[in-house]
């Protein structure tokens, strides 16, 4: 009994020293844990993975969802569209009410836009053509302009290619270089005469003397830069589809002469046309257009 009170008495400093010990590691690590996450929150890297202790639960989603920008919706551009739309629209009453026929029947053009790059490949930088035999016709859809001050440059695509118009105020005849700047817009069709210059930058144009517009369009053209990417839409509309992308318009001029050669053949030889539709279900009741669709699909599986 003497021996275990002496080890007890030994033994009861050394528990309260090692007690005492843990316990000031324990709590040196609990004031600093809060410290080093603090520490590491403050830095980019570790601010989106690690949970800000400061901020109540569901503060970092609510920021993040305030910095995040909402898509863009597809009434927003429906209602963009349909305010384009009425803004041209007025602008049609006004060519209208000054005697101005905004679809016009007809336009006598001399050149293309390839024709002229061809015939004027010569003309040097900052020269003019400007002859009477130089002075050509034109007609296309306008797919970019640029005004500065009395001058703007359209440009003209037809469908061999475009060119630029050169339009000076002081060449103009009356008030028509204020009628380009408030009535002529991107997509509008029109038909223009002038004399022919290259510019100091090398652009051949058109120097306009008078134009006309052809065709108003009521409806903006798709992006410049990222042109008609919606592939429903592409197949669905084509004439957008050969606007925006004008490689895909000599993809079907090349199939129509494929298809027109192989018909002009096979005339030659006698051959005949005949028309052979695959289906043809109108005049059959429902009950025999179930059946004729059941053994159709068996026959071609």
């Amino acid at each position: 009994m003497e021996a275990l009170k002496l080890l007890n008495l030994t033994t009861q400093p050394l528990k309260r020293h090692l007690l005492h010990s843990t316990t000031s590691i324990s709590s040196h690590a609990f004031r600093r844990t809060p410290r080093t996450l603090l520490l590491r929150s403050s830095s980019s890297t570790a601010s989106s993975s690690a949970p800000d202790l400061d901020k109540p639960p569901g503060a970092s989603s609510r920021a993040a969802g305030r910095n995040r920008r909402a898509p863009a919706s597809p009434t927003t551009s429906t209602s963009d569209r349909e305010a384009v739309r009425a803004i041209r629209l007025k602008k049609v009453e006004e060519l209208r009410s000054k005697g101005l026929d905004p679809y016009a029947y007809g336009w006598e053009k001399t050149h293309s836009a390839n024709q002229l790059q061809d015939i004027y490949i010569d003309l040097g930088n900052g020269e003019e053509a400007n002859s009477e035999n130089d002075h050509v016709s034109i007609a296309g859809r306008i797919v970019a302009r640029r005004a500065f001050g009395k001058l703007a440059f359209l440009t003209l695509r037809d469908d061999s290619g475009t060119i630029q118009l050169y339009c000076d105020k002081e060449r103009l005849e009356d008030d028509q270089f204020e009628q380009l700047k408030a009535h002529v817009d991107i997509g509008d069709i029109i038909g223009a005469r002038g004399s022919i210059k290259r510019t100091e930058k090398g652009e051949l144009s058109v120097c306009v003397l008078s134009f006309a517009i052809l065709t108003k369009s009521l409806l903006p053209l798709p992006d410049k830069y990222h042109g008609l990417t919606d592939i429903d839409k592409r197949y669905r509309q084509r004439y957008i589809d050969m606007i925006a992308n004008p490689e895909v318009a000599d993809v079907f001029r090349k199939r129509a002469k494929v298809v027109s050669e192989i018909r002009r053949t096979m005339d030659s030889l006698g051959y005949i046309e005949v028309e052979t539709p695959v289906l043809q279900l109108g005049e059959l009741k429902p009950d025999h257009l179930l059946h004729t669709i059941i053994l159709l699909e068996g026959t071609y599986i």
